[in-house]
């Protein structure tokens, strides 16, 4: 097989596996908002990583060597995994947003009602994944974009920690 073809080869595959999987993670997204009346957050920040880590591989294929193209092409598997990383760093990248771990300005910021105390309970984590949402358009518009770039860039997530304030190294 040639390299064209196995470019053409994988493009296919990257089109048809990342096509499922979005239509997947829509088809949750809209059961979970018909079904509860929410707008589950979580799926939209797993959908921008994966259309990004899309974009990324896509990009990057023509640069690759005749190895790793030989292995794509023949494995299905390979071909998914990258988009669906992009999905798994952009979750990443919530949960620190979620956590204060990162903050800032260029961040989003959130709403989320308070933990019962001295101990929290079941239906405080449940509301608190049910119920945390950007605290404005602004801030829903600014974690789509950093959950895109999170699945775009393999390294923006393990750069951003590094770069959190108060690591100890």
């Amino acid at each position: 097989m040639t390299r064209t073809e196995k470019l053409l080869r994988i493009t296919r595959r990257l089109i048809i596996l990342t096509g499922i999987a979005l239509f997947l993670v829509v088809g949750l997204f809209g059961l979970t908002l018909l079904r509860e009346e929410r707008f589950m957050v979580s799926w939209a920040c797993f959908g921008c990583g994966l259309l990004g880590g899309f974009v990324s591989i896509q990009q990057r294929l023509r640069k690759f060597g005749d190895e790793e193209l030989e292995l794509l092409s023949l494995s299905w598997c390979q071909v998914l995994l990258i988009p669906v990383y992009g999905g798994i760093f952009a979750l990443v990248l919530y949960i620190g947003f979620l956590s204060g771990v990162i903050e800032g300005s260029m961040f989003p910021a959130f709403s989320s009602h308070p933990f019962s105390q001295p101990v929290p309970t079941t239906a405080d984590l449940k509301r608190f994944f049910s119920e945390t949402y950007p605290s404005s358009g602004a801030d829903v518009a600014k974690l789509l974009f950093w959950s895109f770039l999170a699945g775009f860039s393999e390294r923006l997530v393990p750069q951003i920690l590094d770069r959190t304030p108060g690591k100890e190294g």
